[in-house]
């Protein structure tokens, strides 16, 4: 149930391993606050898919591990990759559409346009909810419900998108913090436009006093996820907070005065074409109008034309720890497993990892086996400890894959070298995870 990125990996992976799916999706017969097309695997935020680095992010890490066990989100990825600096994006309708056309071509793999009100029914038996962060009031009620626990919430915010062409290109200029190359790119792969000390006061302030989107009375004691938050949530824990934030000037040198600005806005192409650019980390709840005169201010966006202006949509997600098991059954309901961003993980590649795993889990089972679960030392298997009992229940908030999650090394490295001990270590176990068991006669 759910054709994002979660439930499409889960897809994939189980047509995969020889098993008969049906895909449930409930777009367009029934549209979210967030989607704009019927696609599977959408993309509704960011085209990010973050750092791509495997020796010295967990992130990066956690790609090369999807990639490894024949990842479909990472191969359409990959195909579809734009320059980024050192991060994946994506041109998002080409990777949908990858995504879409492969299982589509899949003789296993059955979609099904149509909503699924409420729990699916006994008959169906294993079946994976990957509804993701939009998940239908029906359904969320019924969850709530089964498991007598409430539904949690918070917000994902959207960041604006402006057309290329509409940029200064006498004040902005490109370059990658440091000069930092990474997939599908070179080292000049962000448009950066300069504020200087006053400039930024004044945006802040600007930031501060906007009119803003008001709750409605059901969000109002609703958490904003850390990673994910407003813009003008930032800039209200201190008149400094976005320069060490989204607006951080380091390893940028202004090429019209050789100096770092005081802060700095960036800009990630969004499209193949180059056509279309999101502001990084400029995710926003200000009123369309006021976006538009405070974004105007910055230097190089003062012509500028949005394509997409930022926005706000909820994000519902289990207390993992408490209903769900280590292989992401429902503990009130076994034949059930979720997937992706409602159980609690945050961010597109962790949604599809969770997504892979329980394909595969689902996959043993069906061949009457008890699912292997990978080993806390890898990146799927930290961020899994952590959903299905790593954190602590009564605090629980979603959480992107970080090298925090996974068990210490021995030693006494630090920095640099710690994380790519861990990198090292966390592929070596995964390779062994994937790897067939020998017969004892072998």
């Amino acid at each position: 149930m759910g054709g994002g990125l979660a439930g499409s990996e889960a897809a994939w992976q189980l047509a995969s391993a020889g098993v008969p799916v049906v895909l449930h999706e409930m777009r367009p017969v029934r549209g979210t606050e967030a989607h704009v097309t019927d696609s599977l695997a959408e993309l509704v935020c960011s085209n990010s898919f973050r750092s791509d680095d495997a020796q010295n992010n967990a992130v990066g890490l956690l790609h090369e591990e999807m990639r490894r066990a024949g990842s479909l989100i990472m191969r359409a990825a990959d195909t579809h990759k734009l320059p980024a600096g050192g991060a994946l994006a994506v041109d998002r309708h080409g990777f949908s559409a990858a995504v879409q056309a492969a299982l589509l071509a899949h003789p296993l793999v059955t979609l099904e346009r149509a909503e699924v009100a409420g729990l699916p029914p006994a008959e169906w038996e294993i079946t994976i909810i990957a509804t993701g962060p939009l998940t239908s009031p029906a359904l969320a009620e019924a969850i709530a419900r089964l498991t007598g626990q409430e539904s949690l919430a918070f917000f994902d915010a959207i960041a604006p998108i402006v057309h290329h062409e509409s940029i200064d290109q006498t004040i902005a200029w490109k370059q990658s913090r440091y000069d930092k190359a990474g997939p599908g790119g070179g080292g000049a792969d962000y448009i950066n436009c300069p504020l200087d000390k006053e400039q930024y006061e004044a945006f802040v302030a600007g930031l501060l006093a906007g009119d803003k989107t008001e709750f409605k009375e059901w969000e109002a004691s609703t958490p904003y996820f850390q990673g994910c938050q407003p813009i003008e949530v930032i800039a209200s824990t201190g008149p400094q907070s976005l320069r060490f934030g989204p607006m951080k000037p380091v390893g940028l040198r202004d090429p019209r005065t050789g100096r770092r600005p005081w802060a700095v806005v960036q800009l990630r192409q969004d499209n193949a074409l180059g056509t279309l650019w999101n502001i990084v980390g400029f995710q926003t709840k200000l009123k369309h109008g006021e976006q538009v005169r405070l974004f105007r201010t910055i230097p190089g966006l003062h012509n500028a034309e949005f394509a997409r202006l930022g926005g706000l949509h909820r994000n519902t997600f289990l207390n993992s720890p408490r209903l769900l098991d280590s292989t992401l059954r429902l503990k009130a309901r076994p034949s059930l497993r979720f997937a992706g961003q409602i159980t609690g993980c945050e961010g597109y590649v962790e949604s599809a990892a969770v997504g892979l795993l329980t394909g595969r889990f689902a996959s043993a089972e069906l061949r009457g086996e008890t699912p292997s679960v990978p080993p806390v030392t890898t990146a799927m298997g930290a961020l899994l400890n952590h959903i299905t009992g790593g954190a602590d229940a009564t605090t629980f908030q979603p959480m992107n894959v970080n090298f925090g999650l996974f068990p210490p090394i021995e030693g006494t490295l630090r920095g640099k070298e710690r994380k790519q001990a861990l990198a090292a270590r966390a592929l070596s176990d995964f390779d062994r995870w994937l790897a067939p068991p020998r017969l004892a006669a072998e």
